[in-house]
């Protein structure tokens, strides 16, 4: 399972504010402000980067309040892994793309969203095995009329 270091990296790059990471200025004057201790800027970039990793109590439930994660976030790999999938499908709804698929897949029965499903899971495949230099991954098709 993830290191302390690998879950605040997670954190700090899915949990965004205006559409940026938090800067470590902002998550250590939050984590600050949520405890009313001292939490410093440099601390929470030696946490993430792994040169710290040994974090109180204190300093670990201010970072779970501050990115609004339950603190077992940090100690308890079936947490991490729930709150981990739940960040990717936020993650994922940022794009307006996904969104729109989302949206649509909404509307659609059951069958519907399961050809839906067969369908994007064998453009997955195809995608998966094109190699990286094809022009076709980084264009748009061309539409046919």
């Amino acid at each position: 399972m993830p290191t302390l270091s690998e879950k605040l990296d997670t954190l700090f790059t899915t949990v965004r504010t205006k559409g940026r990471e938090y800067t470590y200025e902002e998550v250590a004057r939050g984590c600050s402000e949520l405890t009313g201790g001292t939490f410093s800027k440099t601390y929470a970039w030696q946490l993430r980067t792994g040169q710290r990793d040994n974090p109180t109590k204190r300093h670990l439930e201010a970072l779970a309040a501050f990115f609004r994660v339950p603190v077992a976030y940090f100690f308890d790999d079936d947490t991490t892994e729930r709150v981990d999938s739940q960040l990717a499908v936020a993650t994922a709804m940022r794009n307006a793309d996904v969104r729109d698929i989302a949206l649509r897949a909404m509307s659609l029965d059951d069958a519907g969203r399961k050809s839906l499903a067969r369908i994007i899971h064998e453009v997955s495949i195809l995608h998966a095995t094109r190699p990286a230099d094809d022009p076709q991954l980084h264009e748009p098709p061309d539409d046919e009329e």
